[in-house]
């Protein structure tokens, strides 16, 4: 869906009673006529007609202005009224002052003291007297009017719309009048198909539809800057070789955060405002419409949760310090300080002085306000506000109207316009003119009112007033004029207005806080669907913290991707990508900032000797496995924790057998004797090493073949005679202790030397080794990353393929985080068991991908056409990120004239110049 019809504003359709007057203007008219009549008479004697009449006009003015002005929706009284207190009742300047409960209570005792004295002093002076006299009574009446002072606020917390706030997050905002604030995640709604959309959209629909007319309803969408970025992303020395890749690893991060949209944190709530009697009758109407709430947000697919009242003290907080402050505050701290809540959020000044600006502390602020002219409104309008660049607040006050009253309304409004209608028919005849020519807006306005009633009447619809503002904040007068005049356009290019609140700023500002408070009375009357089609939601964003890592910017918001795959349910994933779009440079990139953030270890299987450079600049140790390399690892290794039941050598037994089944070829598997002899021999063969596990006492390939050769049986030879190649033939390359230190961080198996007979078992052996990495590092608590490049290889064998699934099933409970890289999404489709490793990814990057692997993907991820659209042709770098139940685009435009870059690249161009140039 597009676009909205949105219904004519019908106050402005106003009743008429006499002469075509509507009751104001009778009224006004009367009054004019009662004081400027009288006047002329009376004068005309003395001052001669013409100045008689020019006096009575003068009179009359003031009364024909109060008839016949209206400003955006506010009659001339109430405009007055805010010139009056913006300009002379309301104090200007507001400044930071406590006002200390106990230094309060004081206050209070010496008042009473005070009166008790004056009524003391009444009482001796005549006995029996107990009456004060009028001047007792006005000393008592002045002493108790200065404790009370002017009742003006003068300073920032006086000036704060609230009475209190209470840990649970119930806000009270006056005797009657209570709110709570409830957060919610954003929604990927562009990327969705029309038929998501459309759901989402009737989903919001009844979301508003839920609350009746009690219940206020403020929406608020928060674009803030975040201060402190930068230490975000600032890698620490730790006084090593990496030192120099840590420090520009962060200022390139440092530098994707400016170029994004990450120094606005963009945020969304909605405040609930109701009356009840008491705060215990507020928290039982609260419960239910909190669960209610919530439960309409799960159903669209948003996450949400209500604010305590820490958390709803530092959103506020952070508003009121949009430079980024930090905020502090702890609930034990009011007893003991006698502060009140508003002392830790307040900021340091207010002034409301100026007509169409405030000051807040140091910001220069503006409250602006949206006049809805568009008969037609597009579902992107939120999203194109929210996408200017600056501190900007959007609040939308809603409130239903009952429909009784509102169908009523509209019957009014109809009965008011064929009323209109029919005098201007009148006027018509008289004057000879036709009498189906009328009016265009009255046939516009009649048409829209008989339309609007039918919608009432026989749709899902309601009618809502909402008042639409919007808070700028700037450092400087010339940038707020900017920041507007930019949200100003916006507005414009959807056909609506954006006006500058006069003489309410202050209202206007304390409107827009999430408090629930509504001092704004420009209202504009919206059914459900044209309440709805702001949209609220644009795309979800992964931005976490802890040990999160950089993957990209959001295609959509410019926003960066931060994410954790360690807090993932299932942290396995997947890189899909055409050759050239990155595949390789995407895994190099999150080994580095594994290896630059975290203590994790981290193995690769690299098939193409693409990795070794950047391993040897990490520190890491790369293991050439080729019959001409002296780097030797032992294919019977084992550690005492090789698996999660008490004895080890059931596993380790399993990948032997896999590993006899491949070097044996058989098309059938192994025969049940054939794996009876193979598991008789495992049995033997560790007997030494279990009883003094020292490393001369691990079992190779030629302990096997003895042990196999020593149960003379025809199975048993059968399988030695096929292990005799890779014990004393030509393929004996395995049949060796290890050699090099598989204990370093990051590990790399270079396995491209193997030649075609050894690749297949060379596979299976680095799997078999990282498990054992994966047990050792278990037991102290340290993760384990492990990198397959050209997955799809491991992919094609039996025993490699199974013992990946394997892999993809069990490798989370050892702390394990497998990646598996390749071209083709149809490799992970050609068993059930291989399918599973692609069910069991919570983690899923796609590149550029082919026609048919779209289409594919299509089908297994339930991809929409929009999202297909970022796999389409796309460039490096650029494709789809799913993370559990969040599907993001991304891009990544990875600086070039960096060593990381250097490193990362796998294009053969620049890799010929980087070792051509050293």
């Amino acid at each position: 869906m597009a676009y909205v019809t949105v219904p004519k504003d019908l106050t402005k359709i106003k009743s008429k009673m006499l002469f075509s007057l509507t009751k104001r203007q009778l009224v006004c008219f009367g009054s004019a006529a009662l004081a400027g009549v009288p006047l002329f008479f009376l004068s005309k004697g003395s001052m001669g007609t013409t100045p008689a009449a020019l006096c009575m006009i003068l009179v009359m003015l003031p009364f024909f202005l109060f008839a016949l002005y209206e400003k955006n929706g506010q009659t001339p009284e109430a405009l007055l009224g805010n010139l009056i207190q913006c300009k002379f009742t309301r104090p200007k300047k507001r400044v930071y002052q406590t006002n200390n409960a106990y230094s309060a209570l004081e206050k209070q005792a010496e008042l009473e003291r005070t009166v008790g004295r004056i009524a003391s002093g009444a009482g001796k002076r005549g006995k029996g007297r107990r009456r004060l006299t009028r001047q007792e009574r006005k000393q008592i009446e002045a002493v108790i009017r200065q404790a009370k002072g002017d009742g003006k606020n003068h300073t920032v917390q006086a000036s704060l719309p609230f009475r209190n706030m209470h840990p649970d997050g119930l806000c009270r905002l006056d005797d009657r009048h209570f709110s709570k604030t409830i957060a919610y995640a954003d929604v990927s709604y562009r990327l969705a198909g029309p038929d998501d959309q459309r759901d989402i959209f009737e989903r919001l629909c009844d979301f508003y539809n839920g609350y009746d007319p009690s219940i206020g309803v403020q929406m608020t969408l928060s674009s803030s800057h975040k201060a402190g970025g930068g230490d975000l992303f600032r890698m620490a020395a730790q006084g090593d070789d990496l030192d120099g890749i840590r420090a520009e690893a962060s200022g390139i991060l440092q530098t994707q955060y400016e170029r994004g949209s990450n120094g606005y944190v963009k945020s969304k709530y909605v405040t609930l405002t109701i009356e009840a009697e008491s705060i215990q009758a507020a928290r039982a109407r609260f419960s239910r419409i909190e669960a209610d709430t919530l439960n309409r947000f799960k159903v669209m697919g948003a996450a949400a949760k209500v604010l305590d009242g820490k958390e709803r003290l530092a959103l506020l907080h952070g508003l009121l310090h949009p430079r980024g402050e930090p905020f502090a505050f702890e609930w034990d701290w009011l007893p003991a300080s006698g502060l009140s809540v508003k002392d830790f959020i307040a900021p340091s000044s207010f002034e409301f002085g100026e007509t169409r600006r405030f000051r807040m502390g140091e910001m220069y602020g503006a409250v602006s306000f949206l006049q809805i002219l568009a008969p037609e409104i597009q579902d992107r309008i939120l999203t194109d506000f929210m996408d200017v660049e600056g501190n900007l607040l959007i609040t939308m006050h809603v409130r239903g109207i009952n429909q009784n009253e509102a169908i009523k309304m509209v019957k009014r409004k109809i009965t008011d316009l064929d009323a209109m209608k029919i005098q201007e028919q009148k006027k018509a005849a008289r004057s000879g003119y036709d009498l189906d020519i009328l009016p265009s807006d009255l046939s516009t306005y009649g048409g829209a009112a008989k339309n609007l009633l039918q919608d009432l009447q026989s749709r899902n619809e309601r009618m809502f007033n909402m008042t639409f503002l919007m808070l700028h904040l700037a450092p400087t007068k010339q940038k707020l004029e900017i920041a507007v005049s930019q949200s100003a356009s916006v507005a414009q290019t959807h056909n609506c207005i954006l006006t500058r609140l006069d003489f309410q700023q202050e209202d206007g500002l304390m409107s827009s806080l999430p408090l629930g408070l509504n001092r704004i009375k420009i209202e504009r009357s919206l059914t459900t669907s044209a309440l709805a089609v702001f949209v609220p939601f644009v795309t979800q964003e992964l931005f976490m913290g802890g040990g999160a890592m950089y993957y990209g910017l959001n295609a959509l918001s410019n926003n960066m991707i931060l994410l954790d795959r360690k807090q993932s349910r299932c942290p396995n994933g997947l890189v899909f990508g055409t050759p050239g779009s990155g595949k390789s440079m995407s895994c190099k990139r999150e080994i580095t900032y594994v290896m630059l953030t975290t203590k994790d270890n981290v193995i690769i299987c690299d098939p193409e000797d693409e990795y070794s450079p950047l391993v040897n600049r990490l520190g890491g140790q790369v293991i050439r496995l080729s019959p001409n390399s002296r780097d030797y690892v032992n294919p019977l290794d084992i550690n005492l924790n090789y698996s999660e039941e008490e004895n080890p050598l059931a596993l380790k037994s399993d990948f032997v057998l896999s590993f006899c089944e491949l070097i044996m070829g058989s098309k059938t598997g192994l025969e049940a004797i054939e794996k009876t002899v193979i598991d008789r021999a495992v049995q033997m063969i560790y007997q030494p090493y279990f009883a003094d596990p020292r490393p001369e006492n691990m079992p190779v390939l030629g302990n096997l073949l003895d042990a196999l050769m020593a149960q003379s049986i025809p199975e048993a030879e059968r399988v030695a005679q096929a292990l005799d190649l890779y014990v004393n033939g030509s393929l004996n390359f395995f049949n060796h202790r290890t050699t090099v230190d598989i204990r370093n961080r990051l590990v790399c198996f270079d396995i491209k030397g193997l030649g075609k007979n050894l690749k297949k078992p060379g596979m299976l052996i680095v799997q078999d080794a990282v498990w054992n990495t994966v047990t050792v590092n278990r037991s102290i608590g340290r993760a384990t990353w492990y990198f397959v490049d050209e997955f799809h290889l491991l992919l094609k064998e039996e025993q490699t393929a199974a013992y990946s699934a394997e892999v993809w099933k069990r490798f989370r409970k050892w702390g394990g985080v497998p990646t598996g890289a390749t071209q083709n999404p149809k490799d992970l489709l050609s068993s059930p068991e291989i399918e599973n490793i692609l069910e069991n990814s919570d983690f899923i990057y796609l590149l550029n991908l082919s026609a048919g692997d779209r289409k594919l993907m299509t089908e297994r991820l339930n991809i929409s056409a929009e999202q297909l659209a970022f796999v389409t042709n796309a460039d490096p770098g650029s494709g789809l990120l799913f993370f559990q139940n969040v599907i993001l685009p991304f891009r990544d435009e990875f600086p070039k004239d960096t060593e990381l870059y250097r490193l990362l690249t796998t294009k053969p161009s620049e890799v010929a110049h980087n070792e051509k140039t050293g």
